[in-house]
């Protein structure tokens, strides 16, 4: 995908979640669901039910001008394309830094006028001369109002037309053979939860397995903050709890010298009772060596105790085939050794670095030079701590496809054709997940499903390519079709939902 000039950050949609304060009843389809919603852009309007599902969203287009431009937007008060909405005598925009427009989008802002925000066209996605190297992509974001609830996206009335016939597109057809069209067999797409709101489906290391060692900081200054030491710990023990079954963890600590508290270790379930007991067991004291945790970690991650010569020796643990993931975390400023060294001698053996800098008196400038390009993380505000973790978890994890072939990332696409067609066999509906991780094909009863909240924003993104290597054969075709999304109250559902899309 080609970079996009503008990019929403995962403080600011997080931003955005708060209490909604819109109540509604309703009746219900039979007795196997109560409160529906239909968000949907079918024949260019808005069908709503009763249960209050509200979207927003910008749309971005790639083409002629070889740069991402604006389509359109929902709320888009100034009416230019872009995201924005007039608040107490304030307007917020999409591109704004300081108060990006997410921080205000709720139930009580957001309207449900959507026809009159798809700008100069009649429906939401309508472009013209799309040519092989264009591409395009929305960013919806769901808010359920009132209730819990589950939710599908919907496609329906799939349409396909050849248009009229030029002459370059008549070479490409064979013998006796008719335009029905080919953009939809010739037009890739893929939508994913877009868990930071960025607008990019992240690869992370979607796929891989994982060995990863944390490498934390015990030092003195820990003591003196006795609330912050254990965040600290609750944090890392957030990531652990993420990894599968398939992955190892291990751990590093540092203070005056270093240690390697936890070889590396299955995550199954007693596996991370044994790494999380570890890590909860760690006490603080003494001076500030990261550079010694960095190697500690190093050797272990890659089953080599020649790499900087230390005096432990790796467990064996090590899998050769796991990606190398090693997460350090410091609230201070070294005191003994070059942690920068270190870290560059670990990267440049392939393994993958992030870091954080833990409170207000952590020396930013050297963790940022340890960490990988891009895995850096600031957690001045001792608080969020637990949040970064998160966020690195899915950094590493990579966010995951709602319509695609497998469980990869970007090389499993699907053609606009294929994704109707597996929308079709699914009643024109596919589940979604309230957390974002279910995997593809679980079906909408699976004990993975979870609801999503009342009350909080989740993004969806949908993205489309034309590929450069297209010929002629996709020149004066078109495709329609209605895109929307359906949400049933979770409680008295099962998520079985509709058969069919709903009318």
């Amino acid at each position: 995908m080609s970079e996009k000039p503008l990019a929403l950050s995962r403080r600011k949609i997080l931003a955005g979640i708060g209490a909604a304060g819109v109540a509604s009843v309703g009746a219900g389809l039979g007795t196997s669901a109560y409160f529906n919603d239909v968000e949907s852009f079918e024949n260019n309007s808005l069908t709503a039910g009763e249960l209050d599902l509200r979207v927003d969203w910008q749309q971005l287009y790639y083409g002629p001008t070889e740069s991402w431009e604006f389509v359109n937007a929902h709320p888009d008060d100034i009416g230019d394309g872009e995201q924005s909405i007039e608040l107490d005598g304030e307007t917020y925009r999409y591109s704004d830094e300081g108060q990006n427009i997410v921080d205000v989008l709720d139930c009580d802002t957001l309207g449900q006028d959507y026809e009159s925000n798809f700008g100069d066209q009649d429906s939401l996605v309508s472009l013209g001369d799309v040519k092989p190297g264009d591409e395009g992509e929305i960013t919806f974001s769901l808010h359920l109002c009132d209730n819990p609830g589950y939710i599908w996206l919907t496609a329906d009335d799939f349409s396909e037309s050849g248009g009229a016939t030029p002459d370059p597109e008549e070479e490409e057809l064979g013998e006796g053979e008719s335009d029905d069209g080919e953009l939809a067999e010739n037009m890739n797409v893929e939508f994913w939860y877009d868990d930071n709101c960025n607008n990019s489906l992240d690869g992370g290391e979607s796929g891989a397995d994982l060995d990863v060692m944390l490498v934390l900081d015990r030092s003195g200054s820990m003591t003196n903050q006795p609330d912050k030491f254990q965040d600290m710990k609750d944090g890392a023990e957030t990531l652990v709890n993420t990894l599968t079954a398939d992955d190892q963890a291990g751990l590093a600590s540092f203070a005056g010298s270093a240690s390697r508290d936890q070889d590396l270790t299955d995550t199954d379930a007693s596996g991370k009772i044994a790494v999380n007991g570890t890590i909860q067991g760690l006490s603080s004291g003494g001076s500030t060596n990261i550079a010694q945790g960095i190697e500690y970690a190093a050797e272990e991650l890659l089953d080599d105790e020649s790499l900087y010569g230390t005096s432990t020796s790796p467990s064996g643990n090590a899998e050769s085939d796991h990606t190398k993931i090693m997460v350090v975390l410091s609230n201070g400023g070294e005191t003994i050794g070059d942690a920068d060294a270190a870290a560059q001698t670990a990267k440049d053996n392939g393994i993958r670095v992030f870091s954080i800098a833990y409170g207000s008196g952590a020396n930013t400038t050297l963790l940022q030079n340890v960490a990988s390009s891009g895995d850096f993380y600031d957690s001045s505000d001792v608080d969020d701590i637990e949040q970064t973790f998160e966020d690195i978890a899915e950094d590493i994890a990579g966010e995951t496809l709602i319509l695609g072939k497998g469980d990869g990332v970007h090389d499993d696409h699907v053609t606009l054709a294929e994704a109707m067609e597996i929308m079709e066999s699914n009643g024109g509906m596919v589940p979604l997940d309230g957390t974002g991780d279910m995997e593809y094909g679980d079906g909408p009863t699976s004990e993975a499903r979870d609801c999503f909240e009342a009350g909080q924003s989740y993004c969806i993104g949908a993205h489309w390519w034309v590929p450069t290597d297209v010929g002629n054969e996709i020149q004066g075709d078109s495709v329609e079709f209605d895109l929307g999304f359906y949400a049933e109250q979770c409680r008295h559902n099962d998520g079985s939902g509709p058969e069919s899309v709903p009318e």
